[in-house]
Formats: C-alpha cells, sequence, structure tokens
C-alpha cells in the first residue's frame, strides 16, 4: 500500500456537461489518468514531490486536450503565453515562469529556476532567455 496520493487537475472546460461528447469526456479522462501514472511512476519508485509533479504536470501540457500547454487559449493579441510555478514544502523553495512563448514545458523551466537560479520568477523573454541558458 503507498503511503502518498497524486491529484492532478485538467482544467475547466468553458462548457457544460451536456456540450461535452462521451468521446471527449473519454479523452480528457485518458489524459488525466496518463498524467496520474506519470506523477505515480516517480513515487512509486521513491521519486521526490516535485518531480512526480513535474511530470505529471508535463503531461497536461504535452497534450492538446488541456490549457496547460499545447492545448492553451489564445490572449488578447491572439497569441499563446504561459505560466508554471512549483515549490518544494520541505526547503520553501521555488520557481515560477509566466508570459512564455517558446518554451515546450513550462513547469520543467519553472523547476529548473528553483533549482538553477538566484530568482524565483522569471517572466516572459528573461524566462526564455534563462531556457536557451539552461
Amino acid at each position: 500500500m503507498s503511503d502518498f496520493v497524486i491529484v492532478v487537475h485538467g482544467g475547466a472546460e468553458n462548457k457544460g456537461r451536456d456540450e461535452i461528447t462521451p468521446e471527449k469526456e473519454a479523452a480528457f479522462r485518458n489524459g488525466i489518468e496518463k498524467a496520474l501514472q506519470a506523477g505515480h511512476e516517480i513515487l512509486e519508485t521513491g521519486g521526490t514531490a516535485v518531480d512526480a509533479v513535474e511530470a505529471a504536470v508535463r503531461c497536461l501540457e504535452n497534450s492538446y486536450l488541456f490549457n496547460a500547454g499545447k492545448g492553451g487559449a489564445f490572449d488578447e493579441e491572439k497569441g499563446i503565453a504561459f505560466d508554471a510555478s512549483i515549490m518544494d514544502g520541505n526547503s520553501l523553495k521555488l520557481g515560477a515562469v509566466a508570459a512564455v512563448k517558446n518554451v515546450k514545458n513550462p513547469i520543467s523551466l519553472a523547476k529548473t529556476v528553483k533549482d538553477r537560479s538566484e530568482h524565483c520568477l522569471l517572466v516572459a523573454e528573461g524566462a526564455e532567455k534563462f531556457a536557451r541558458e539552461q
């Protein structure tokens, strides 16, 4: 029996349940299951909670179904920019990025900010420059 729990939230669709087809609901559930499994595998093998969160969120970012990444919503300029943050509850170290446009997995960049930067938040072009340097 595991001594941990992992929870993943895929976001809130701007539609009523009656507007989501059974096929789309199944796809959402499958995507959430993949994210849960990715995080669970990390924890099951003794990995850290931070690594599990990163793995789960990367699954969401890599899916067109969720607005965490590929499925992001357009902003006012018809572009897509992402924010991500991650925190280690034991050390209270955190990393965050905001308004990044050219980063495949913002959660991994946020983790890199936490681990390899003197800053806790990097924004837009500064965050993207840091990503290229890393």
